[in-house]
Order: C-alpha cells, then sequence, then structure tokens
C-alpha cells in the first residue's frame, strides 16, 4: 500500500504563542520614504464594522466599475499629541536612545502613563542631538506622541496611551527640526495618511483565555477505538523516544488571543469628519456614537471594540496603487439586531 501523508495540524509562524506585553503595539520596522519630512504613523480607537456601497475601481476585475457592497471597519481617529522627539543611536547591543527634547506644554494626564522630567533643558538636549548628528552617533529620529482618549465617548478612560513614531524624509537634522517645530501641537491623521491610500494596521488580538488542543491547533477529536481511554480532545502522545523530550512543536493547550499582529495593505476608504454620515440607529455594539474624526478601512481588522489600532504607510505595497474612492451609500442600519 503506499504510504499514508497527513499534514500538520496548525501554523507555526507566530509560536511561542504567549499573551502581548502590552496593549500598546509596536512597529520593528517603517517604510522607506524620501520626500519632505513627515510622520510615519498614527492611532485611534476600533468602533465597529458596517459596509458601503462602491464603485469597484480594481483593474481586471470582474465587476470593475460597477457597484458592489464592501464591508468596513469604522475607526475613531481623536487628534494625537507631541510630547517629546528622541534620537538614537546604535552600540554593540543594538539601538539605544541618545537623547530627548521634551515639550514645555505637556498636558497633566500624560503624569497617568509615564514620569515627566522635572529637569529639563531642551536647548541643551537639542545641541546634543545635532553634535551627535555631525559625529555620526544618531542614526534615526523618532516622535513621541500619545492619543487623547478623553475626547471619546465611546473609550471610558482617561489614560493617554505614549508610543514612538518615526519622523522620515531629508537627513537627519532636517527632520529634527521638523519635530521640534511641531511640539506640544495637535497632529491630524491627514499629515499621515489619505482616503485610497494603503495602510498596514497593527493591534492586539481579542483574548480568549486558555483553550485546549481541538480549538488552539486544530486537531482532530479522537475516534471509535481510541476514544475510550476516556480522553478525545487530547493529542496521541507527546512525541517521540527521540529526542528524548517534549518537543515545542507538539500541539498543547494554552494561550488564546491576545497577541500582537498586523495586517498588511488595508485600503483607506473615507476619512470623514461628519459622524453622522457613519452612526447606526442606537449607536454601534459595545462602543456608542462616533463623535469625532473616524476613518472607514476596507475589511476586518485584529481586536475587539475599543482596542487601540495603530497605522502607519504600506511597507509592501506592491503592484497596489492610489485611487480616490467612490462611495455611494453607508450603512446606517441599527446594529442592534
Amino acid at each position: 500500500m503506499p504510504g499514508t501523508t497527513r499534514p500538520r495540524r496548525g501554523s507555526l509562524a507566530y509560536s511561542p504563542r504567549k499573551r502581548a506585553k502590552s496593549q500598546v503595539p509596536k512597529y520593528h520596522s517603517w517604510p522607506s520614504y524620501n520626500g519632505e519630512p513627515a510622520f510615519q504613523g498614527y492611532a485611534g480607537y476600533k468602533v465597529g464594522m458596517t459596509h458601503v456601497i462602491m464603485i469597484d475601481d480594481h483593474k481586471n476585475s470582474p465587476s470593475e466599475g460597477k457597484e458592489i457592497s464592501v464591508p468596513v471597519t469604522v475607526i475613531e481617529i481623536p487628534p494625537m499629541k507631541i510630547i517629546a522627539i528622541r534620537a538614537y543611536t546604535n552600540d554593540t547591543y543594538g539601538r539605544k536612545a541618545f537623547a530627548e527634547v521634551w515639550s514645555e506644554n505637556i498636558n497633566e494626564s500624560i503624569s497617568r502613563a509615564t514620569q515627566i522630567p522635572k529637569k529639563h533643558n531642551a536647548e541643551e538636549q537639542k545641541e546634543k542631538i545635532l553634535k551627535g548628528i555631525e559625529d555620526g552617533f544618531v542614526t534615526d529620529i523618532f516622535a513621541i506622541m500619545y492619543t487623547q482618549p478623553e475626547q471619546l465617548t465611546g473609550v471610558p478612560k482617561k489614560v493617554p496611551e505614549l508610543m514612538e513614531i518615526r519622523i522620515a524624509g531629508g537627513d537627519l537634522s532636517t527632520r529634527l527640526d521638523f519635530g521640534i517645530s511641531k511640539l506640544g501641537e495637535e497632529v491630524e491623521i491627514e499629515n499621515v495618511a489619505n482616503a485610497g491610500q494603503y495602510i498596514d494596521v497593527i493591534a492586539v488580538t481579542t483574548g480568549k483565555g486558555t483553550h485546549g488542543a481541538v480549538k488552539r491547533w486544530g486537531i482532530q477529536v479522537r475516534k471509535r477505538k481510541h476514544s475510550r481511554g476516556k480522553k478525545k480532545r487530547h493529542i496521541g502522545n507527546l512525541g517521540p523516544w527521540t529526542p528524548h523530550h517534549v518537543r515545542w512543536q507538539v500541539p498543547q493547550m494554552g494561550q488564546m488571543g491576545y497577541q500582537q499582529r498586523t495586517e498588511f495593505n488595508k485600503r483607506i476608504l473615507r476619512i470623514g469628519n461628519n459622524p453622522k454620515e457613519i452612526n447606526p440607529d442606537g449607536g454601534f455594539l459595545h462602543y456608542g456614537l462616533v463623535r469625532g474624526k473616524y476613518v472607514l478601512i476596507k475589511g476586518s481588522i485584529p481586536g475587539p471594540t475599543k482596542r487601540l489600532i495603530r497605522i502607519r504607510p504600506a511597507i509592501r505595497q506592491g503592484e497596489h496603487v492610489f485611487r480616490e474612492p467612490s462611495i455611494n451609500f453607508v450603512s446606517t442600519m441599527s446594529k442592534q439586531g
């Protein structure tokens, strides 16, 4: 008889599947950019999903030029503020902070999230960074920005989330001057992305607690005689005699969900200021009404309602091209059932 084969159950790509360290996700790479200095990231809060009727503008699509129904995710985008500019350098042990220039106008809510330096000389730190750039020590410039959740009614929190967002475009001195000129100011989503642009979305997925191997890895429930040992949702064995230990590839119970995930090439369909255009009757489930600026992103994104969502320009856009979306209708039908 021919030998039988069976593919393994579950992907090992995201192992170890443990809980995220923080609900504020981190980008470990940024897209290349050669234009004027600009910020390469933004953040908002997930509201929920609805659908729109738009003209299909994908080239060679069977429905090109016709109206199609597209699911979209709504993200509420309050303005973000810049609290500091940080310069990085590389040493034997990798990247580390070189110096920081802090803003003089610091919101009191920041003290809930981090310690504010009591003694700080902004001019002295700026000169230190400039000298580091001349000597070749400084390798990158970042802005430390924070969200303002107290401006939203659907997110019941006052503590802002701090995050680093890269400043790109031009040489290091130009990027430093651009960042310092924006210290203490609010940054809008239009400074980062526009409707029709492709972006990468990163968030922490919905936590589901501890689950067994069947739900977590997709193994089969034991059949017939194999189930007579009073164990149906267990693996058959923990591995071979050699190697003489339990390998990490063996599917076992453990944490499921609440892990950082990145989705590439999500398309922004609309950036709007009028929430009445999208608010359904009775509001969004588990969120309520959108009262500020919002973004419609095609498809679903990770995380539950009210989860922090970070956005950056697409890092591997490939053949996708910028196209201005043509939306004819946004569903405001009640989500209450």
